[in-house]
């Protein structure tokens, strides 16, 4: 599964997807793109989850449409 890892992520929950490949925004230089945006583009370069610590998302973006799962940790 890919997974990408949001700004303030925590990286080091990266060890318990050991199994996924797992990448940061920061990684992929996209760490300056807003949230409409960076959904759009992870999920058409295949992500299958976001996982982010922005709790203001839900609400900022309609995830209804998306194929890209949104897991929010608080």
């Amino acid at each position: 599964m890919r997974i990408l890892f949001d700004q303030g992520t925590p990286d080091p929950l990266r060890q318990a997807l050991s199994a996924h490949n797992v990448e940061t925004v920061y990684e992929r230089g996209w760490s300056t793109l807003k949230n409409g945006y960076l959904l759009e583009l992870a999920e058409r370069l295949g992500y299958e989850v976001l996982v982010t610590t922005d709790s203001n998302m839900k609400h900022e973006q309609n995830l209804g449409d998306r194929k890209l799962a949104v897991v929010v940790l608080l």
